[in-house]
């Protein structure tokens, strides 16, 4: 398979994206002013502590206090402890305790960033667990024989009271490089511990690596055909990196220095628009809708254009088979943590289930974050749960609709033009001016004038005084603005957008409500009356200006 590296840095963001087949499946962003916490140690002080949610808060510096749970105040826990059986937290900590934290999620929403006492420094071949004492080997490394080779290496390098877990880069690596791995962890654990002990808290002990170079020690290996990188200072700061830790793979390291941008030169731009749209299509014709809230995400399945070649069981097999390929990207590349249920098209043949769910199964395995499918519920709905580390990408490129609210919907405009009419009228009720000029929505504006101006009439004699309305798709469907006062003959001259004697190109959107032969074009929401236009409907036609009204214009045919 072929994968690459490709970087993308400027004073706004470092952008690192992950190709497998030339198609985007990961993509990194990191702010210069929003820097990543988690991985980083820090020494705090216990905030309080709730002994009814067996937890506490603890200040770290950060704008909230982060969150620590019973369960990861210590490593000493055994796993086959109960629950029930374990210390209260008001046993192990006290308020203004000052203790060592790891952060392993990010702030999110109202939420403090979450920790841990159970501390993981990962080195490239290692990771080392201060305060345990086992080895552990990563799971994606599937040969038994090696992992029982790791574990037999490795046990003769472990320090007492030190814990290691041997990563999946370490597969086929010899003990004197690991040897070498380790020495820099102890190192760093020992100066860590110095820096507490001097140190007041709250201050950070420890900062993660920088994108780049994280994604340069955690994942770049032999399988990956290229490391390419857009910025200078990045470039040599990953040569220097993977020199120190692979050396084999630096020549794979490359500056790019095309003119065209590195990230619409290999289709990445095209593809994060993508990851962001609620709907995905699948190359089949069918599409994936993508729904989230802030419990679950959910995805529906649908055949849309597709209608295969022999029957339906096949055809929906078909979809359904590239629909979990697709999920599994997808929710890799926009980064979707906690439950998410899948509605794949229903299935009758106990087989085609089966396929659908193997498929999914090993579309995940090259997700590097725990994902598991938990199978199918009576409702033929998959569970599936992915852990949850950090904001997911819509996070971090979207923020929710200032006028929705995040809901993804609007009023309507009749009901808008109920609501607006209610405000003109306290904002005009003190108005000393005898005419305004409002201007609207141009569909509201059409509500409010209504057929033949009558609307528009009821509430000037409210009023008092003369309102002329400007239809515009320049505002929000929600908002109004009054943008000029005064007397009649200077608001109307300033109002009217035609001219009796002017020629004009108007689409026809409706005939006339009461005379059927003639059709209704609008100008800025100001509408136009055009004789023998009716069955023009939306066409395009020439007209000619003959009157005009307060609230509407009268027009005639013209050849063109």
């Amino acid at each position: 398979m072929d994968k690459k590296i490709i970087v993308n840095c400027d004073n706004r963001a470092t952008r690192v994206a992950l190709l497998e087949k030339g198609k985007l499946v990961e993509l990194d962003i990191e702010r210069p002013l929003q820097y990543r916490v988690v991985g980083n140690l820090y020494k705090g002080t216990v905030a309080n502590v709730l002994p009814g949610m067996q937890a506490a808060f603890v200040d770290i510096g950060l704008e909230k206090n982060a969150f620590l749970y019973v369960d990861d105040v210590s490593s000493d826990w055994d796993d086959e402890t109960p629950p029930m059986a374990r210390s209260s937290i008001d046993k192990l900590l006290k308020v203004g305790e000052e203790i060592m934290v790891q952060v392993i999620k990010e702030p999110y929403g109202s939420k403090g960033a979450r920790v841990t006492g159970q501390i993981t420094i990962p080195g490239r071949y290692l990771v080392l667990v201060p305060g345990a004492d086992y080895i552990g080997v990563s799971r994606r490394i599937e040969s038994q024989a090696e992992r029982e080779r790791l574990r037999r290496e490795v046990e003769n390098l472990k320090p007492e009271q030190l814990g290691l877990i041997v990563r999946t880069v370490a597969e086929g690596v010899e003990s004197e490089v690991m040897a070498q791995d380790l020495q820099f962890l102890v190192q760093l654990w020992n100066r860590i511990l110095t820096r507490f002990q001097q140190k007041t808290a709250p201050s950070i002990l420890y900062q993660d690596l920088s994108l780049t170079c994280r994604i340069a020690r955690d994942l770049f290996v032999e399988e990956f055909s290229s490391f390419l990188i857009d910025n200078e200072h990045e470039y040599d700061k990953v040569r220097e990196i993977v020199d120190y830790i692979s050396p084999h793979l630096k020549s794979k390291v490359k500056l790019y220095q095309e003119v065209e941008p590195i990230f619409e030169r290999y289709g990445v731009e095209k593809e994060i628009e993508k990851a962001l749209a609620r709907q995905v299509w699948l190359k089949s014709g069918g599409y994936l809708v993508f729904d989230e809230t802030e419990a679950l995400t959910v995805i529906d399945v649908n055949t849309g254009r597709y209608i295969g070649r022999r029957n339906l069981a096949d055809t929906i097999l078909k979809t359904n088979l590239e629909a979990a390929d697709e999920i599994a990207r997808q929710v890799r590349l926009r980064d979707i943590g906690g439950i998410i249920i899948i509605d794949f098209i229903d299935m009758s043949i106990e087989d085609h289930r089966c396929k659908v769910i193997d498929k999914l199964n090993n579309s995940i395995k090259s997700d590097r974050t725990k994902t598991y499918v938990l199978g199918l519920t009576n409702l033929g709905l998959v569970e599936m749960t992915r852990k949850k580390v950090r904001q997911d990408l819509s996070e971090y490129l979207q923020r929710a609709c200032p006028y929705c609210g995040g809901s993804g919907r609007v009023l309507t405009p009749l009901v808008i033009s109920t609501h607006i009419e209610s405000q003109l009228k306290e904002e005009l009720k003190e108005e000393k001016s005898k005419a305004v000029l409002v201007e609207m929505h141009h569909e509201v504006a059409a509500i409010i004038i209504g057929s033949g101006g009558g609307n528009l009439k009821k509430l000037e004699d409210e009023l008092g005084r003369h309102i002329f309305i400007r239809g515009t798709e320049d505002i929000h469907l929600e908002r109004h603005r009054i943008v000029a006062r005064g007397s009649h003959k200077e608001i109307q001259t300033l109002a009217l957008p035609v001219k009796a004697g002017e020629i004009h190109d108007l689409i026809i959107e409706e005939p006339h409500s009461s005379n059927p032969n003639h059709g209704i074009a609008r100008i800025q929401g100001f509408v136009i009356n055009i004789e023998g236009a009716g069955e023009k409907v939306g066409e395009t036609v020439k007209a000619e200006i003959k009157d005009v009204n307060r609230t509407f214009a009268r027009a005639v045919l013209r050849d063109k």
